[in-house]
């Protein structure tokens, strides 16, 4: 529009050119002062809210990454340009479930927050969250690797004793293989001081590691998952609707067909999703 009234100002009045097009004359010459910068960020903020369009879950930083390069931008300039157009996600703050039995012996925290691996199977991370269905709750144990974030091992089932947990761990086992020595960091929750869990370490051969009572950050990877497993799919179910083999299901397909496979993981390089990290170690491994 504005590049006609250029072309045609020649031959006819600016006054003419923008009642043909109506224009006002004031934004025609508003356009004509501004920067390259302000051009910049116009294509930025269109940019970031068709980002957001696609990708309703993204956090700033995950928005940023998708950028074209000639709009990379900063993460200050990023999130300013999202809270003053409406693009931030809302976050909700987990609430831990689990409780500590003040008689059980602790474990060590063997992790220190450091929630990294450098193969896979040798750091996991495992908690518990809760959901409120339509027939009662459902509780779901999950096993973390550090060194993707793959969700390795998981378990759901209508109450939170120990063979929950020890049902996930398992199945981790199972599916990917912990290697001896492995270190199984959790909370200090009853579970994960019960007779039954410290067993099912000892015959594995596992190292049991906990984080300090009521401390969330020193689980903070666990925490991490539950919080994008509740933002980007629990709370936009129909919980009180839904029973819960509906929620299940549901879970198992969010887990199995995108989380592990397709999302976006920014904890890992060239933010490769969990098991596509987990592919390109052992090609390396195997070329090695």
């Amino acid at each position: 529009m504005y590049a006609w009234i250029e072309k045609n100002r020649g031959t006819a009045s600016v006054s003419f050119c923008c009642a043909v097009l109506e224009v006002r004359r004031e934004g025609y010459y508003s356009f004509l002062k501004r920067t390259p910068d302000d051009k910049r960020d116009e294509a930025l903020i269109s940019a970031l809210k068709q980002i957001r369009k696609e990708n309703p879950d993204y956090g700033t930083q995950s928005m940023i990454n998708e950028l074209p390069p000639e709009l990379k931008t900063s993460y200050g300039k990023g999130y300013k340009i999202c809270r003053d157009n409406g693009l931030l996600t809302k976050r909700r703050r987990p609430k831990s479930i689990t409780k500590a039995d003040p008689e059980a012996q602790k474990a060590d925290d063997l992790v220190q927050r450091d929630f990294s691996a450098n193969a896979p199977g040798i750091k996991v991370f495992t908690d518990i969250t809760e959901m409120e269905c339509s027939d009662g709750k459902l509780y779901y144990c999950g096993v973390l690797d550090g060194f993707d974030g793959a969700q390795i091992g998981y378990s759901m089932a209508e109450h939170m004793r120990a063979e929950l947990c020890t049902a996930a761990l398992m199945q981790a086992h199972r599916r990917f293989g912990l290697c001896e020595d492995c270190i199984v960091h959790s909370d200090r929750g009853s579970q994960f001081t019960s007779h039954l869990y410290r067993e099912t370490l000892e015959n594995h051969s596992f190292r049991q590691s906990m984080g300090q009572t009521g401390c969330c950050y020193d689980n903070a990877r666990a925490e991490s998952f539950f919080a994008t497993l509740k933002k980007e799919l629990i709370h936009k179910l129909p919980l009180y609707k839904l029973t819960k083999d509906e929620v299940r299901i549901k879970i198992m397909a969010w887990v199995e067909g995108y989380y592990n496979k397709k999302r976006r993981n920014t904890a890992n390089a060239g933010n490769l999703a969990p098991l596509k990290k987990r592919e390109q170690y052992y090609a390396e491994q195997k070329a090695a």
